[in-house]
C-alpha cells in the first residue's frame, strides 16, 4: 500500500497528464502522426508507474516487461514471414501481398545483426572494434521498426476511443468488387458497419457509398454498395451514391461536395480498421471534419495491409522529411562516431 501511495504521489500526476494529452490529442486531431509517438511515451510512463505501485517487485516487473518486449521484437520478423506466406497462399502472388514477407526478412536481418553485434559474433576477436556496419544496420532497423510499431499501435488505439453515434452523414469508402459487381468480404464488412451506425443514430443519417467504376467492373462500387444497402432494408431516400471517385482522396473530396450541398453536418467515415488513419489524414487535407470508424478485417490480412498503409503515409512529403530528419538527428551522430 505504501509503495502504491508513493507511486501515486511521484509518478501519478505525470501519468495522468500524459494520458490526458494523448487521448485529448487523438480525439481532437486523430490524423496527427505525433499522437502515435505520444501513445508510445504514455505506454512507457504506464510501465514505470505500474512498477512504482508494485514496490519491491517493481524492478522485476520492469525486467520482465523488457524481456517480453525483446521477445516480441524477435518474434516480429518470424510472424511477418509466416503472414507473407499465408497472404500469398490465400490471396495471390503480387507485390502488395509480398510486403509482409519482404519486411520480415529485412527486420530479421537487422535483428540478427544486432545480436551479432552484442554477442561479438561478427568475426572480430575480443577487444577489437566491432563491425560498424552491423551497428548502423541495427540502429536503422530499430529506428524504422519503432516508427512502424508506433503507427500500428496508434491505428489500433483510435479504434477503441469513445465516440458518439449521432451523425448526419455516413461515408463508406469503396474498394474492388468481386466478379465486377459483387461486394467482397472486405467491402461488405464496411457496409455492414455503416448500417450498424445507421441503426444506432436517433435521426437516421444519409449514407454515402463512395467509389467509381474500375476498368474491370460492370458497375461502380457505389452502385454495388447501394444495392446491398437496399437489399438489407435501408430506404432509398437514405442513400446518396458518389460514383465518380477513383482514389481515397477523391472519395472524400466528392463526398464532401455532396455533404456541403446539403448544408453540412456531423459526418462519420467508414473504412476497414487498418485504413481509417490514412482516411483521416486525407479528410483533413480536403477540409472535411469527420469521425473515423473502422470495420472488422480478418487478422491474417492486417500485417500486409498495415505495411501498405504505413508506406503510403511514409511517402508523403511532410512525413518523409520528418522521418528522415529524425533519422539523421538520432542516428547521424552515432554513425559519425562509428565511422569518424
Amino acid at each position: 500500500m505504501d509503495s502504491t501511495l508513493d507511486a501515486l504521489r511521484t509518478v501519478g500526476p505525470f501519468f495522468a497528464v500524459v494520458w490526458l494529452l494523448t487521448i485529448g490529442s487523438a480525439l481532437l486531431w486523430p490524423q496527427r502522426y505525433r499522437n502515435s509517438l505520444l501513445l508510445m511515451f504514455a505506454l512507457i510512463v504506464t510501465m514505470v508507474f505500474a512498477a512504482g505501485c508494485l514496490g519491491s517487485l517493481g524492478p522485476t516487473f520492469l525486467l520482465v516487461s523488457f524481456l517480453l518486449v525483446m521477445l516480441a521484437l524477435l518474434l516480429v520478423p518470424l510472424l511477418l514471414v509466416i503472414n507473407g506466406i499465408v497472404m500469398i497462399r490465400r490471396e495471390s502472388l503480387c507485390l502488395a501481398h509480398c510486403l509482409s514477407l519482404g519486411l520480415g526478412l529485412v527486420v530479421g536481418a537487422g535483428e540478427l545483426s544486432a545480436v551479432a553485434y552484442v554477442l561479438e559474433l561478427d568475426g572480430t576477436s575480443p577487444g577489437e572494434p566491432l563491425n560498424p556496419w552491423l551497428m548502423l544496420l541495427s540502429l536503422t532497423v530499430f529506428y524504422f521498426s519503432f516508427l512502424v510499431l508506433s503507427f500500428v499501435a496508434y491505428t489500433v488505439f483510435i479504434q477503441v476511443l469513445p465516440r458518439r453515434m449521432n451523425f448526419d452523414y455516413v461515408i463508406i469508402h469503396g474498394c474492388g468488387l468481386a466478379g465486377g459487381e459483387r461486394l467482397t468480404k472486405l467491402l461488405s464488412n464496411r457496409v455492414d458497419k455503416a448500417m450498424e451506425i445507421y441503426g444506432k443514430c436517433r435521426v437516421k443519417p444519409l449514407i454515402i457509398p463512395s467509389g467509381g467504376q474500375g476498368p474491370d467492373e460492370r458497375v461502380s462500387e457505389a452502385e454495388a454498395m447501394g444495392r446491398y444497402l437496399l437489399a438489407h432494408g435501408v430506404p432509398q431516400e437514405s442513400i446518396a451514391l458518389e460514383d465518380q471517385s477513383a482514389t481515397t482522396r477523391e472519395n472524400l473530396l466528392n463526398s464532401k461536395a455532396i455533404i456541403d450541398a446539403r448544408g453540412g453536418g456531423r459526418t462519420a467515415l467508414v473504412s476497414s480498421n487498418y485504413h481509417v488513419y490514412r482516411c483521416l489524414r486525407y479528410a483533413r487535407e480536403v477540409g472535411l471534419a469527420c469521425t473515423g470508424i473502422g470495420a472488422w478485417t480478418a487478422l491474417y490480412y492486417w500485417p500486409s495491409a498495415l505495411i501498405r498503409e504505413f508506406i503510403a503515409v511514409f511517402l508523403t512529403r511532410r512525413f518523409l522529411v520528418w522521418a528522415l530528419g529524425g533519422y539523421v538527428l538520432l542516428v547521424g551522430p552515432i554513425a559519425f562516431v562509428l565511422f569518424g
